[in-house]
């Protein structure tokens, strides 16, 4: 099982720190011209999907890298809503 686990926690780690460009560009400069507000919506659903399955079925690693995606694609998300 050690192994599983130390996978699912790398990929979480790397498909999380994939977003962190974004939000802090999007954070940084305000400029949202190319994010798509129906593609960020329904990935934020899909992120909170994962983040229920993983709660439903004690998985941390998907548990951990949910949450902080979906904090950095809300982020985005509420950022491209206020300035666009």
């Amino acid at each position: 099982m050690y192994t599983t686990e130390l996978i699912g926690y790398i990929s979480a780690f790397l498909t999380t720190l994939a977003f962190v460009p974004q939000a802090f560009h999007s954070w940084k400069t305000r400029d949202l011209s190319g994010i798509s507000l129906p593609m960020y919506s329904l990935f934020s659903l899909g992120v909170l999907g994962w983040l229920i399955y993983g709660v439903m079925i004690v998985s941390y690693p998907i548990i951990l890298a949910n949450s902080i995606t979906l904090i950095l694609a809300c982020v985005v998300l509420i950022l491209k809503i206020n300035h666009s």
